[in-house]
């Protein structure tokens, strides 16, 4: 079992009505109304915070910043605790190896990365939440890409399987600047 997605849970458990209620007022600028309207519980509120991206095993930032500003410093210990103990990032290592080659993808791939997203092995699914999460940036949608990627792929994300989906992209350039 996920043990992140356990953690989420358990923090859920501790959230009282007002706390969540307090969390959806914080996701205004995150979340929209309709979505936020639908938000029953914290659950309901990780969930979708999950599927935009908000909140993910690589970056807890944004969720440390909320519970931390309802005042649950336990929770936020709890969450440290957890990403020291290398949970959070157990895939860190492997983003800083393939940190150049990010870069490079997103300042050359431009509107075609849906193509190399799909050919990465990414469904419809996954990238219609980076398209809503990240609307009007096209360089985040390229990084959110390439990180769900590896995020999906785990260790068996290799530099050699991007540089393969570029070139059956067609973006040989792309591909000889990434192997460089």
């Amino acid at each position: 079992m996920d043990s992140f997605l356990k953690l989420l849970h358990s923090f859920s458990l501790n959230l009282s009505a007002s706390e969540v209620a307090s969390l959806k007022f914080l996701c205004r600028h995150k979340v929209r109304k309709r979505r936020l309207e639908s938000v029953e519980n914290a659950m309901d509120l990780f969930t979708i915070l999950l599927e935009q991206q908000d909140v993910t095993r690589h970056d807890v930032a944004f969720l440390e910043e909320l519970l931390k500003s309802i005042k649950r410093e336990d929770l936020v210990s709890q969450l440290k605790q957890f990403v020291e103990e290398g949970e959070v990032n157990a895939h860190g290592d492997q983003l800083d190896a393939h940190e150049k080659s990010f870069e490079v993808i997103c300042n050359n791939v431009g509107r075609n990365w849906k193509m190399l997203a799909r050919k990465l092995g990414l469904s419809e699914v996954q990238i219609d939440g980076i398209l809503t999460a990240h609307p009007q940036d096209l360089r985040e949608q390229v990084f959110q890409s390439l990180r769900e990627w590896q995020r999906c792929r785990g260790r068996d994300a290799k530099v050699t399987d991007l540089i393969k989906a570029l070139r059956d992209c067609d973006m040989n350039l792309v591909a000889d600047k990434v192997q460089q």
